[in-house]
């Protein structure tokens, strides 16, 4: 495997344009993008090559992703009306019950207790992607994670940093000691090897899903959740093919996965944005107030809209009604921001990567462990640690995301996966928590609407909106690329706003693969110095 060190995040990495026979991988970090491509080289597809870094980055990046959490994924095929859609989030245990911690006295789910674990839906997930539309065994493409584990990786600065901010967090835990060579963090560059992990992901690849879900790692979750999640509910396969939504906009289809995800939210906007503002000029005051309101205009309720799906309040298809969708448009003032009612911050730890090999199949797989590392507890010693998702239900009595048993709960992961009539004209995705429709739908705005390449479309300075209260102020964090004056003309507008230092790393890192007539283009984020497009013949 082809070894690099990380690049200073400066400039925006993009490759391209390359020939429509190619294979693209973009991911958070070069180890991962490099697996991918090493496994098209040898016959697999994109959906193979996706697992495969989806693996290494569980390995390398722990504190964002792995085996112990969930995933959605998008898949397109040449001349396919609509990709396929893969949801394996997991689902509350049998023994997870909202009454129970009322009765406790609780107010809230305890924040990384092991009340916010639910079954993990990632192994599930890579075993469905492989059977419906991969090439290559479970083995072939878990190869390079597992050598990774077992023979050692570089600390990147940015897990250096990660892994001394939740020390506290993780000291005691089975999996930890791997992490912390001589009981220390590491520092950039270090070598840090994990057998423990690579001995579970090797019985995975042997064995298949029973090795996880039934195995060592299977026990240790029963025992961490004191029987909130027990033997019978991981016999439970958590992988679900559903059907995407979508709507057009921009001259293209964007598509994503319904509820639990929110990502209804980023095309909600764009439809939006695309009817409010008729500038394409991102340094226009107009456009970027467009874009704020149009993502306000649909953020403030996520939390009674995203739920599991079979309790949401109207069919998936409806968030995305263009009847709904213009009644928002019609609140919104080019002149003046409004209020909103408060919208719940989420925050959380993500990997998103995407991948197109030569026959034209492109892939968005996104997969998390929630905030960071997610609980902070792990499955024994076994090198897998569990997330947090369910921090996404809540205990009010009756409402959709109410902690219960076998339900799923509300989703932060949205992938989207953009088509031109039956082609693929892009995919993309980002990290971010409940942040992560605002940065799509500003860096789609600027594929889609200012007609930038992609890296041009990653550099550009973006903004952030945080949670906000109804009668209160909401605050908009600027990129100082976008310059005083444009802090001044939406201050104007009634926003408060305040300019932050330039390619923020939390705002990010977005992966990007674009694709027209005769082409393929792809961008890295340079928010982050790992993060790498990488291509092939």
């Amino acid at each position: 495997m082809t070894d690099r060190p990380p690049r200073d995040p400066g400039t925006p990495l993009e490759t391209g344009p390359h020939p429509l026979a190619t294979n693209i991988a973009v991911s958070p970090h070069h180890l991962a993008s490099n697996a991918a491509i090493e496994i098209m080289r040898l016959g697999g597809n994109a959906v193979d090559g996706a697992v495969a870094a989806n693996a290494v980055l569980s390995v390398i990046l722990p504190d964002t992703c792995g085996p112990g959490g969930d995933l959605f994924a998008l898949i397109h095929r040449p001349g396919d009306e609509m990709p396929q859609a893969l949801n394996a989030s997991g689902r509350a245990g049998s023994g997870a019950r909202a009454s129970v911690l009322r009765a406790q006295g609780f107010r809230d789910i305890p924040t990384r207790s092991p009340w916010t674990v639910t079954v993990p839906g990632c192994v599930d997930g890579w075993e469905a992607l492989l059977a419906e539309a991969g090439s290559m065994s479970m083995a072939d493409v878990l190869a390079p994670a597992i050598d990774l584990a077992a023979h050692g990786f570089p600390s990147s600065p940015e897990l250096a940093t990660s892994l001394d901010r939740i020390r506290s967090l993780l000291e005691g835990q089975g999996s930890a000691p791997p992490l912390y060579p001589g009981g220390r963090p590491p520092t950039a560059g270090v070598i840090l090897r994990r057998p423990r992990l690579a001995a579970t992901l090797q019985a995975l690849a042997t064995d298949g899903r029973d090795a996880f879900y039934s195995g060592d790692v299977g026990v240790a979750i029963t025992e961490v959740t004191s029987g909130a999640i027990t033997a019978d509910d991981l016999l439970i396969r958590q992988a679900e093919w559903v059907t995407p939504i979508g709507i057009e906009t921009f001259g293209v289809t964007g598509w994503t996965i319904p509820p639990n995800s929110q990502g209804y939210m980023a095309l909600a906007a764009a439809w939006i944005f695309d009817r409010f503002v008729d500038s394409a000029d991102p340094g226009d005051p107009a456009y970027q107030h467009g874009l704020i309101e149009a993502y306000r205009a649909v953020a403030w309720e996520r939390d009674d809209m995203v739920a599991d799906p079979a309790v949401t309040p109207f069919p998936p298809t409806d968030l995305l009604s263009l009847d709904r969708l213009a009644e928002r448009l019609d609140t919104i003032d080019p002149d003046r921001t409004r209020s909103w009612p408060r919208s719940t911050k989420a925050s959380g730890g993500t990997a998103f990567l995407c991948t197109r090999d030569a026959s034209g199949v492109g892939v968005a797989l996104i997969q998390s462990n929630f905030h960071g590392i997610g609980s902070g507890l792990s499955a024994g010693n076994t090198g897998v640690f569990l997330h947090d998702r369910g921090e996404g239900f809540n205990l009010i009595e009756g409402h959709p995301n109410e902690l219960q048993p076998g339900k799923r709960p509300l989703h932060t992961l949205s992938p989207t996966l953009w088509t031109r009539g039956r082609n693929l004209a892009a995919v993309l995705g980002t990290r971010g928590g409940e942040y992560q429709p605002q940065y799509l739908v500003q860096v789609a705005a600027n594929l889609f609407k200012a007609g930038m390449q992609p890296g041009h479309a990653q550099a550009a300075p973006r903004w952030h909106v945080d949670e906000w209260r109804a009668g209160i102020e909401h605050v908009v964090q600027l990129e100082s690329g976008h310059g005083a004056g444009m802090a001044r003309a939406l201050s104007a507008k009634g926003h408060q706003t305040r300019l932050v230092e330039p390619r923020q790393p939390g705002w990010g890192p977005v992966s990007i693969i674009t694709v027209d007539e005769s082409r393929t283009a792809a961008a890295a984020d340079p928010r982050i110095s790992t993060a790498a497009a990488i291509t092939s013949p």
